[in-house]
């Protein structure tokens, strides 16, 4: 599922499942797979009227919803439909499915490639939302535990963390790559279709719905006969359910294998099973890339003909040749995921040590480098963020690797000559005086760094590695014990003060959007001010339009920030009387007083002194 800029799962799916009466089915679909229960009636859950409107939010709260398919219509287009007409619409196309053509795009690969999308219309991709909602907490119940991608609450961190944890503590140092030739676009779908009825699904309007999904015309190139295009909202978890044939499979050769002997420890089974001739292997899986742990090159070997044998045979796949290979990593790097792993030697055992893998920092340095010329030609305070949020993403996904400092040390080395030459003629390189709240919790003061247009740059090289943590079994979106578990993770305050909001009194008069993204940029925040980064309680929050409604300002999300309710009726005081009364009272230093005037400047105000 896509998010909000700022968002989680947590407070985007699960708040809205709730709202909608949603979360008590889930978790009763989850319940009954794990009991292996067959399921024929799921179309009457699809089709009802609480699963299309939170198809509809949660289609909405994407990134890409104002992506236009073929019919040029995007997400916009619904929304001065009522609630029943919006139902209505989706129930009628659903009773005679035909979806339409999706329109084809192409996005550009690191190797110079280029990756094909598939834009289905929204009222498809809304559909597909429908389904994917009923059958994901089915196949959530089945599906692997070190299976990583495009599944609730799991990231490319727990995959390359449960990597590490095979180098450093099973000391299984050499891994299987195996590269699925075009895996999307060659998935069987007779194959694909067997491996849902396997799963449990069993009722046949929405396996014929899924069906014609699969079999949906491609603009300019005809009906697929194969293949999951990537760009759909289901093709994730399709490629899931696919992939997961082999999971299972890898599972039962060794950690599930089943033996006459019932083991109360998977440790004690583990120990007896090494004693025998069959092939010591784990796998971890991030969708179509994944790896497969071994403990020497023997093992490791018939790993990788068994696999590809087992990929042609059973799931019609081909492995690329120059790509798939058994890698001793005492010896060699192995890329994953962007990041490059290898075993190291220190003191009298074999660790894991974490690089940023090389085409990849190549074209982080590349896209920099775009970003500084932007500014460069056009030094202005949005270019310059723009530029701090590509650090600041970076920094977020790569900060795992043993070897980050170094690795962003070099990058910034790289960069130095381009940024001083794109900005010396606009900014100061010195060190932050008035710095955001951003700035404050990620990055330090000590580091000199250019100012444009009043913003800091974020230091490149201000990163030090953190431990990545496994994913822990115990969080699940589908269970009551779950959600516990994920609510405990969250700031307590955040937790008791949300309900406080959602029922606050004075916004009758304000519309669902504004409400929901109101809730939702509080929790982004951690429930500080977006000016002073002071906690707030719900009583102390006020929900400032940046730009005003009267000057065309909408309720969208980007648009709302959560202040400080003095600080709010600082923002739009305009009687000295009143902005000597609060000036005195937050006691603002220059830095936030800065912020507050550029508030001021969005809502056509004086600056204050």
């Amino acid at each position: 599922m896509m998010l909000q800029k700022g968002e989680t799962p947590l407070n985007t799916f699960l708040r809205h499942a709730e709202y909608y009466g949603m979360q008590e089915t889930f978790d009763n679909l989850h319940e009954e797979s794990k009991l292996s229960k067959k399921f024929y009636n799921l179309y009457d859950l699809i089709i009802s009227e609480e699963n299309i409107l939170l198809a509809y939010r949660s289609i909405k709260s994407n990134s890409g919803a104002k992506t236009a398919g073929i019919d040029n219509t995007v997400i916009g287009d619904l929304k001065e439909l009522t609630p029943k007409q919006l139902v209505s619409l989706i129930q009628t196309k659903l009773g005679n499915y035909k979806p339409k053509a999706v329109r084809r795009i192409f996005i550009p690969k690191e190797n110079g490639d280029q990756r094909p999308l598939g834009i289905p219309t929204i009222i498809d991709r809304l559909i597909q939302q429908m389904i994917k909602q009923i059958i994901e907490p089915i196949a959530e119940a089945k599906f692997y535990k070190h299976s990583y991608g495009f599944r609730p609450l799991r990231n490319t961190h727990h995959a390359i963390a449960r990597a590490q944890t095979l180098i450093n503590i099973g000391r299984l140092h050499y891994v299987i790559d195996i590269d699925i030739k075009g895996f999307f676009d060659n998935v069987n779908h007779n194959s694909l279709i067997k491996q849902i009825w396997n799963l449990g699904i069993r009722d046949k309007r929405v396996i014929a719905i899924i069906s014609k999904i699969l079999k949906t015309p491609i603009q300019g190139e005809g009906r697929a006969n194969k293949g999951v295009p990537q760009g759909g909202v289901l093709s994730p978890l399709l490629s899931n359910i696919v992939l997961h044939d082999l999971d299972q499979w890898v599972y039962s050769q060794w950690e599930g294998m089943k033996t006459k002997w019932p083991y109360k420890r998977q440790g004690d089974k583990i120990k007896r099973l090494k004693n025998t001739n069959l092939k010591e292997g784990y796998l971890v899986r991030y969708a179509d890339d994944f790896k497969v742990f071994a403990r020497n090159s023997q093992t490791a070997y018939k790993w990788f003909y068994a696999i590809k044998k087992y990929l042609k045979d059973r799931l019609k796949l081909d492995i690329s040749p120059e790509k798939s290979k058994v890698t001793n990593l005492r010896k060699k790097k192995s890329d994953f995921l962007g990041y490059r792993l290898k075993a190291n030697l220190k003191g009298s055992k074999y660790v894991a040590h974490t690089y940023m893998k090389k085409k990849k920092k190549t074209a982080i340095k590349q896209g920099l480098k775009e970003a500084i010329k932007k500014i460069k030609q056009s030094p202005t305070r949005e270019n310059a963020m723009k530029l701090n949020s590509m650090i600041m993403g970076l920094h977020q996904y790569f900060k795992y690797m043993t070897h980050v400092f170094k690795e962003f040390s070099d990058i910034s080395f790289s960069l130095s000559k381009a940024m001083y030459n794109g900005f010396k003629r606009y900014g100061r390189y010195e060190h932050p005086k008035s710095i955001s709240c951003a700035f404050k919790k990620y990055y330090n003061t000590t580091y000199r760094t250019w100012r444009i247009a009043g913003v800091y740059i974020f230091p490149i090289a201000d990163i030090s590695t953190q431990t990545s943590l496994n994913f822990s079994p115990s969080l699940n979106i589908f269970t009551e014990e779950g959600r516990k578990t994920i609510h405990k993770r969250l700031q307590q305050q955040i937790t008791l003060e949300l309900p406080k909001l959602m029922e606050s009194a004075n916004l009758t008069y304000r519309t669902t959007e504004y409400i929901d993204n109101r809730i939702s940029r509080y929790s982004m925040t951690m429930g500080k001010c977006e000016i002073t980064c002071i906690y707030l309680p719900a009583e102390m929050v006020h929900c400032h339009h940046y730009v005003p409604t009267k000057l065309g300002g909408t309720d969208k999300y980007h648009n709302l920030r959560i202040v400080h309710k003095d600080v709010h009726k600082l923002i739009h005081a305009t009687e000295i009387k009143i902005i000597k009364k609060y000036m005195e009272s937050l006691k603002l230093d220059i830095g936030t007083l800065d912020k507050i005037n550029r508030y001021r400047e969005k809502c056509n105000l004086e600056a204050l002194s």
